[in-house]
């Protein structure tokens, strides 16, 4: 397969914070024919660089990058396309596409306002 999908968090320190993240790429991992990785922005293990790295080494040609945040600050305006145009120059065998953060999608908004409406009513 030539294609592959690669989550994006931002990473931390603290071990204990990548869990859910990790639980989340094994659960749709298994679900999903396209190849997943799961990587982080800085302070943590993969990185993006690593993980676009490996892929291309695996004979991936395209990954497309979903950030794992609820809108696009700073970060997803300036530091993670900065990110992928140095990646691209390091790797032009491989093109990688910025996608919009999932909080920007309609279905992220409806599974969270389920989530509240239920927490605050249960």
């Amino acid at each position: 397969m030539s294609h592959a999908l690669i989550l994006l968090a931002h990473g931390s320190r603290d071990p204990r914070w990548k869990a859910p993240f990790e639980s989340l790429a094994e659960t749709l991992a298994g679900r999903l024919s396209t190849p997943l990785r799961m990587a982080y922005m800085e302070l943590c293990e993969p990185s993006l660089e690593a993980t676009v790295a490996e892929l291309r080494d695996s004979g991936i040609a395209r990954a497309d990058i979903l950030p794992l945040f609820f809108a696009a600050g700073r970060h997803l305006r300036e530091d993670v396309p900065g990110q992928i145009t140095a990646l691209g120059e390091a790797h032009p065998d491989i093109e990688l596409t910025l996608l919009p953060p999932v909080g920007e999608h309609p279905a992220f908004v409806d599974a969270l306002a389920g989530i509240i409406d239920e927490r605050a009513n249960g």
